[in-house]
């Protein structure tokens, strides 16, 4: 491996720029679905970017399909994407890639940074994941001024809408999986500090039961009660956590019904599912189908199942380990230990995995309280992991290793 020294005390005297970066980031608001404040977002990402030798394109992304709390189903407009291309003609080709979108919304009351002390920045997005979008765009800049900077090609792609699944940018993902050789991912580490192995999988569901209304009292007998099927469909759902070990389906959201006096002709369910393999997801796919055709097949009743699996799951194979076993002598290089650990969480690694790239998902800083109006990150580890991510590059620059690509699995993506 190349020698580090002068880049990683470069990296090193970064740590109080990059924490106002990421400080300034996050508060503006960058919801999902904000669309002015992730347009806002894209342009203060865009500007940051622009210091590094690639071109930048912000990248229009389709709409998404939603399914209203009346069942009809409505487009959705999404942010956009941003990608920086250093478009050298070397390999490895390298992809590195997160989410500037956040969980709160616009009337969320989390919406302001503070600093609790001189290590700690509490906030939303801080963690999850704009400090991982700092860790880039340092490690980058530590890289073109080496001379190994047009060793390697590398590709940045910052998407808008990761925390509801992705459902703009997925397509996008599984094109840039193809044309490169690398992932790497920067989602925040795990609460322990530890670094993501194998992923479960993971779906968004919602459920369309929609029968025949009627007189409750004179007419009760000419009804197709919606509610009544949707309940037999739940607890069919639940019955799921226990016949297949590892498997865990949640229902989150119901709704449907009105007067009690009227037999309900519609009613609605959102779900997530979670799996740990391939032949797991085929399972759920299959009993999902049965219970859709037994609804439908009964008179007056129709039942039409939205979303899917879209978050194939991510098993660590020979690739994957190749590049895991570098991370980790990267880590001992510069005295950071890093350990691995199977998680139920998702993330856009499991998409890219997916689509054929060996894919390292958690080189984001560390911290805790994601999700919350705790979230916070530890500052340090903003330059321990743009250290960790300069190595990294380093080694693939000189050929240290060559994960090679898995066999394409188009067909789950």
């Amino acid at each position: 491996m190349p020698d580090l020294t002068h880049a990683l005390r470069w990296i090193d005297a970064q740590r109080d720029a990059m924490a106002d970066l990421v400080e300034r980031w996050a508060n503006i608001n960058s919801g999902s679905a904000s669309l002015p404040g992730l347009s806002r977002m894209c342009d203060q990402l865009d500007d940051a970017f622009a210091v590094l030798d690639g071109k930048r394109t912000r990248i229009d992304l389709p709409p998404r399909e939603v399914v209203a709390d009346t069942g009809e189903l409505l487009a959705q407009s999404a942010g956009q994407a941003l990608s920086i291309d250093h478009a050298a003609t070397a390999r490895p080709r390298v992809l590195l890639c997160i989410h500037y979108d956040t969980v709160y919304g616009s009337d969320h009351p989390f919406q302001t940074v503070t600093r609790p002390d001189a290590h700690t920045m509490r906030g939303p997005g801080v963690l999850d994941a704009k400090g991982g979008i700092a860790v880039i765009l340092t490690a980058l800049r530590a890289l073109e001024q080496s001379d190994l900077a047009n060793r390697l090609r590398w590709r940045v792609l910052l998407t808008p809408d990761e925390e509801i699944g992705s459902p703009s940018s997925r397509p996008l993902l599984a094109a840039a999986a193809r044309e490169h050789d690398v992932g790497l991912v920067y989602e925040p580490t795990l609460a322990d500090g530890s670094m993501a192995s194998a992923r479960k999988g993971s779906g968004n569901f919602t459920l369309v039961v929609r029968g025949r209304s009627a007189h409750a009292g004179r007419e009760h007998h000419l009804g197709r009660n919606a509610i009544h099927a949707l309940a037999e469909i739940i607890t069919e759902l639940h019955r799921m956590n226990d016949d297949l070990a590892g498997v865990t389906v949640n229902v989150g959201r119901i709704g449907g019904g009105g007067p009690v006096n009227v037999v309900p002709d519609m009613a609605i369910a959102r779900f997530n599912v979670r799996m740990n393999d391939r032949e797991q997801q085929c399972a759920v796919e299959a009993r999902l189908a049965d219970l859709l055709a037994r609804i439908n097949a009964r008179d007056g009743y129709t039942a039409t199942l939205h979303g899917g699996i879209t978050s194939p799951p991510k098993p660590v194979d020979t690739p994957m380990q190749r590049l895991m076993d570098l991370v980790t002598e990267c880590g001992q290089r510069l005295g950071v230990p890093i350990t691995w650990q199977a998680t139920g969480g998702v993330c856009d690694g499991n998409k890219l995995a997916a689509a054929g790239l060996p894919t390292v998902d958690t080189l984001g800083p560390r911290g805790a309280g994601m999700h919350s109006s705790d979230e916070h990150l530890l500052i340090d580890s903003l330059t321990e992991r743009a250290k960790l991510t300069y190595a990294i590059l380093a080694a693939l620059a000189a050929g240290d290793v060559a994960p090679g690509r898995n066999p394409s699995t188009e067909a789950r993506t």
